[in-house]
């Protein structure tokens, strides 16, 4: 397929390079947008190579096969497109996809004499599949329109009629979808036309299931909102946006999974679920757990309605858990070991053993593959359904498979010791393995584990001086085995054996460089048990034994040390740091750091929390440059003129302000204050009297004119 997508000729460097890119990277969408937009533009022969590169890439985005179905319908290869049709209709439930298959059935059979019979199986089969989808509408109601237009010739065939518009109708009046209000008045205002009576007593009898259908069509929308049912489906990556499309539809799936329409019908529940998960395996086709949360859900909804009897439907269900998980396998994860294990427990727990048989094989078949934990797996499933001679049987194909690494014969050898009670088994199988993965340090450290359970202290002596002397393993791979060896004698053997061993573990580790002058540090695996060390974390650091523990393995040295091997973090030079403040629209140029501006001082920028926004002011604006161009022009004189009326400095102002009498509060008090206030004139006359200070009352002063003529009188 890629060798006849090479040979396409584009006649344009960029589209050539970006060819190249796809092919080093399939999933680059951007890529692929690039190369549509030009493989629109050619002929579906030149293109046809890599629409079908496209799809294999791809083979659940609906937007691919789309696009690549109309190429061929511009050239009329309706043959073609109905291939096409059936690789893709069954699979992806996309709304936009089936309304283009109903078109084109339209646009293709309208000349056969048995059109209308096609198009309606046709609409049936859509509603069937894609009925429940919240933007159906269009389908729904081009499907009653269809058959309204339908000419039917006698009573018989008008009652036939009637009957099958009024079918759809009542489907659809209680199927959550966008538009039902329309339908529903739709619907009401056909049983009108027929016969008002029924009509009222329809309407009675559907207004219940109609209504709670539009309560959770309202949810629906909002359940969906943000959810991108377009985006093709990719491996994960991780990032921030792929994470939110996650959230988003399990949130979706487990709203629709509470039963929102309340119906006690669980084979309506399960479909609508598995219709939620349908369209979630359209976008997240490479996520695992939404594959295998389906498959689960189909066995629930299995157990579920065997208990209520129902025996057809929990069948139904059963085979298509199997399904979903076949698909899986098939398509997108077809190199998923977790998918492959899970179905072969599910058709394990139906005693298909014959079916278990060939999903462990289909695995094994893949060529680029590490084949052992299958294996594994394999002989665990063997043993558990047909015994122990057939989990034997796996063993043998095992360990004649060049791909199969060490672990294979630890997990036989321990099935043997804990199934079959047989340690002697279990030694002959460890033997064997360690002739294949003799200058392997952790099958060794398995087979060593193995004997210390047993407690033999002779054969796991032997084993010791069997790989240690045997030159097979490097001085780097035995360091770990020479620890487990200083405390295996450090266990059980006298001081005499354990400054034997620790002797011949210095000789070898001199040999590497990173214990070359540590002999202190070695000492330390002497006296350390778990995590316990004879030295503090400093004196373990001072003597070196912190940097030989990526060499011994030690695993143990846990939080004590943890710290000590993390490597430091860079720092930013803060020196350097010069202040940046983010801003939306950015001039070029405002700042060293596009996209942002210079913060303002902390006074300023107190200051402007304190002022009112920018909005408030409309005017008027000064022009500054103008203001202070003026100002630069202004010649003064050295010395201030006289004051004149020319110059706007009269003198009779000044006088005026002179002659005038100022009240002012002495004291500082302010109103409502409560204490006594008093009042002087202040003037500026320099001949005033110390009798002028209390004023003249006012001639109009109504309250001391009455106070008067009481003390008169």
């Amino acid at each position: 397929m890629t060798e006849e997508k090479l040979q396409i000729d584009w006649g344009n460097d960029k589209l050539f390079r970006t060819q190249k890119q796809i092919e080093k990277n399939p999933y680059d969408l951007e890529a692929w947008s690039i190369l549509l937009r030009e493989a629109q533009t050619k002929h579906i022969s030149e293109v046809r190579p890599l629409y079908e590169y496209l799809i294999s890439i791809f083979p659940s985005a609906a937007r691919y096969w789309k696009i690549y179905i109309e190429h061929e319908m511009k050239t009329r290869n309706f043959e073609r497109v109905e291939k096409l049709f059936q690789r893709c209709l069954m699979k992806i439930l996309n709304i936009e996809l089936w309304k283009l298959y109903l078109t084109y059935v339209k646009d293709t059979k309208a000349s056969l004499s048995t059109y209308k019979e096609k198009m309606a199986q046709a609409y049936d089969f859509a509603l069937d599949k894609i009925g429940m989808d919240i933007h159906s509408y269009a389908i729904w109601n081009d499907y009653v329109n269809f058959l309204k237009a339908v000419e039917a010739v006698g009573s018989y065939a008008e009652n036939q009629k009637i009957s099958a518009v009024r079918k759809v109708y009542q489907r659809g009046v209680i199927n959550p979808m966008s538009g039902m209000e329309q339908f529903w008045k739709d619907y009401i205002a056909f049983e009108q036309a027929i016969n008002p009576i029924i009509a009222e007593k329809m309407s009675i009898e559907r207004s219940r299931d109609y209504m709670n259908a539009r309560r959770v069509a309202k949810e629906l929308e909002v359940q969906i909102r943000g959810i991108n049912r377009n985006a093709p489906s990719v491996p994960p990556t991780g990032s921030p946006d792929e994470l939110k499309q996650v959230e988003l539809w399990q949130k979706y799936i487990a709203w629709e999974k509470s039963n929102p329409l309340r119906s006690e019908d669980t084979s309506l529940l399960t479909r609508r679920v598995v219709f939620a998960l349908e369209q979630c395996l359209l976008c997240m086709g490479h996520h695992a757990d939404i594959w295998y949360q389906a498959a689960q859900f189909l066995e629930h909804s299995c157990k579920v309605l065997q208990e209520k009897g129902d025996v057809n439907a929990a069948k139904l269900f059963s085979e298509e858990a199997a399904n979903m998980f076949e698909r899986a396998t098939s398509t997108l994860l077809s190199k998923n070991m977790l998918l492959y294990f899970a179905y072969a427990d599910y058709e394990e727990g139906r005693v298909k053993y014959d079916k278990v048989h060939q999903i462990y094989q289909k695995y094994l078949d893949i060529a680029d593959i590490d084949p052992t934990l299958t294996y594994v797996q394999y002989m665990k499933f063997a043993r558990r359904a047909e015994g122990i001679k057939s989990a034997r049987a796996v063993f043998k194909r095992a360990r004649e498979d060049p791909r199969s690494m060490y672990q294979i014969f630890v997990a036989a050898a321990l099935m043997e010791y804990y199934c079959s009670k047989d340690k002697n088994i279990a030694f002959r199988i460890f033997e064997l393995g360690l002739k294949k993965f003799g200058d392997n340090p952790d099958y060794i450290l398995c087979y060593i584990d193995y004997l210390s359970h047993l407690n033999e202290d002779n054969n796991t002596r032997v084993l010791f001086e069997r790989v240690l002397s045997s030159g097979s393993l490097e001085p780097e791979k035995s360091v770990e085995i020479w620890n487990r060896f200083l405390e295996f004698e450090s266990n059980i053997g006298d001081l005499q054996s354990i400054v034997k061993v620790e002797k011949r573990r210095s000789a070898v580790l001199e040999k590497i460089k990173e214990f070359q002058g540590k002999e202190t540090a070695q000492l330390v695996d002497r006296y350390k048990f778990l995590d316990l060390y004879p030295c503090t974390s400093a004196e373990l650091k001072s003597i070196g034994y912190t940097e030989v523990v990526h060499v011994t393995k030690t695993s143990s040295l846990g939080n004590i040390m943890a710290y000590e091997d993390e490597p430091s973090l860079p720092k930013p030079d803060t020196a350097q740091m010069i202040p940046y403040k983010p801003k939306l629209n950015a001039l070029p140029g405002e700042h060293l750091v596009p996209g942002g501006t210079f913060p303002h001082p902390p006074a300023a920028a107190h200051l402007c929390t304190l002022l009112p926004p920018p909005g408030c002011f409309r005017g008027p604006f000064v022009n500054v440059e103008l203001l202070i161009d003026v100002f630069s022009r202004i010649q003064l004189p050295d010395t201030a003129p006289p004051p004149s009326p020319e110059n706007g400095c009269d003198t009779k102002l000044f006088d005026l302000a002179k002659s005038v009498h100022w009240i002012v509060e002495e004291g500082g008090a302010s109103v409502g204050t409560g204490g006594p206030k008093r009042r002087r004139r202040v003037g500026l006359a320099l001949d005033a009297s110390d009798d002028d200070e209390t004023p003249v009352p006012p001639s109009n002063d109504i309250y001391r004119q009455r106070q008067q003529k009481k003390v008169k009188s």
